[in-house]
């Protein structure tokens, strides 16, 4: 596992809020050099800290993307085999193992009514899944 400090970790929450921040910006936020700054983030790309740079919408860009919060309980222990085969449906935005009554949270999205019927009679299917409860998601009023 990787040390952090608390410099890697105001390096990450920066780029948390803005991906793009050049490493100069970062740098300057800091108040350390930018040669420290570009070798800190080598070793956390290099030790799988920062495994990649995203770009996040709001929730309002694409208003007629249906959204919704699938949870499911699994058979035994065949968590780890039903996360493998939910990484490669399409629908499946993002997976959380989770505590309590469901042992995983899917996070889908599709483009229709109909493509997310599609999606949730496919996930259904997936071998080791239990049971599923979805819930579509109608407002976000904080991101």
């Amino acid at each position: 596992m990787t040390r952090m400090d608390d410099t890697d970790r105001e390096i990450i929450g920066l780029l948390r809020t803005d991906a793009r921040l050049p490493v100069a910006a970062l740098a300057a936020r800091l108040r350390i050099a930018r040669g420290t700054v570009q070798n800190r983030l080598r070793r956390l790309e290099e030790e799988g800290v920062i495994v990649g740079y995203t770009v996040r919408l709001r929730p309002d860009s694409e208003p007629h993307r249906i959204r919704a919060w699938m949870s499911i309980a699994v058979e035994g222990n065949a968590a780890p085999e039903v996360i493998r085969l939910l990484r490669g449906e399409p629908a499946v935005d993002a997976l959380h193992t989770t505590n309590g009554r469901w042992d995983i949270l899917a996070e889908l999205r599709a483009d229709s009514l109909e493509a997310f019927d599609r999606a949730l009679g496919r996930i259904r299917l997936t071998p080791g899944i239990a049971n599923t409860e979805t819930s579509l998601l109608l407002s976000t009023y904080k991101a």
